[in-house]
């Protein structure tokens, strides 16, 4: 069974980076788009990100010129860095991944706190 493992969530000041990551137990090329959600306390999971297999990606509006995606295919992982960190950032981070035919797959998730 194929499995998410992120890492790299943590404590940041605001005006911080952070960089996480996602890999996958398996090959990454089954999966159509990979990407980010995020959820903070009280609120709904919200898309933050998203990558296509072909490279393409796409930004909440939110995180748009601050979070950039990227995977490496050869090290099967999916990356999320976060620079101009926001409190309004907080939240617990999930990796998610798609491929036809199977139901998404979820990483267990990543906290990322950021102090003001």
């Amino acid at each position: 069974q194929v499995q998410l493992v992120e890492s790299g969530g943590g404590l940041v000041q605001a005006g911080g980076s952070l960089t996480l990551s996602c890999a996958t137990s398996g090959n990454i090329f089954v999966f159509t788009t990979m990407g980010w959600y995020r959820q903070a306390p009280g609120k709904q999971r919200e898309l933050v990100a998203g990558i296509t297999s072909g490279g393409t990606t796409a930004y909440a509006d939110s995180v748009k010129s601050r979070f950039t995606i990227s995977r490496d295919n050869a090290k099967n992982t999916v990356y999320l860095q976060m620079n101009s960190l926001k409190p309004e950032d907080t939240a617990v981070y999930y990796c998610y991944a798609d491929r036809p035919l199977f139901q998404r797959i979820w990483g267990q998730g990543t906290q990322v706190t950021v102090s003001s």
